[in-house]
């Protein structure tokens, strides 16, 4: 996403991230990547659980589309960093609007599966697609924010 940072500042938005460890992992996660959006940590997997996020296990390293995943990730210069706290969770893109409204929500199905950055820059432009499901106020979280 950090390739994509000013595209969706320019269609009006700003990033966030949420993960799972804690507040140390979360630096040196910042550190190593070089983000400069916000990074949240949800240490007890609050907002994961709230919004239904999926876990994957062994045999989605296995799957074709994860391979190909993979692949893509390794060609753009991604590589793979300390294992988190779950390294199974899987994640998912959310694109919010003020008054609680949603725009764009895809849960991912496997590691990987992550959201077309056009389908986000989309929604923030107003002509996107709600995903797989809303986000409600009874699902909602703490999370905190890592300096």
């Amino acid at each position: 996403m950090r390739a994509h940072e000013q595209e969706i500042a320019g269609a009006g938005a700003g990033l966030a991230a949420v993960g799972l460890g804690d507040r140390a992992y979360a630096s040196r996660f910042r550190e190593e990547t070089g983000i400069g959006f916000p990074l949240l940590v949800d240490e007890e997997r609050l907002a994961y659980r709230a919004a239904g996020l999926k876990s994957g296990s062994l045999l989605h390293l296995l799957r074709r589309d994860n391979a190909r995943a993979r692949k893509r990730a390794g060609a753009a210069g991604h590589r793979q960093r300390r294992l988190g706290k779950d390294p199974f969770q899987l994640g998912a893109s959310f694109v919010f609007a003020p008054g609680d409204r949603d725009l764009y929500v895809r849960l991912s199905e496997t590691f990987g599966d992550n959201a077309p950055v056009g389908e986000l820059v989309a929604a923030v432009a107003g002509s996107g697609d709600s995903g797989d499901r809303g986000w409600d106020e009874a699902r909602r979280s703490e999370v905190h924010l890592v300096d």
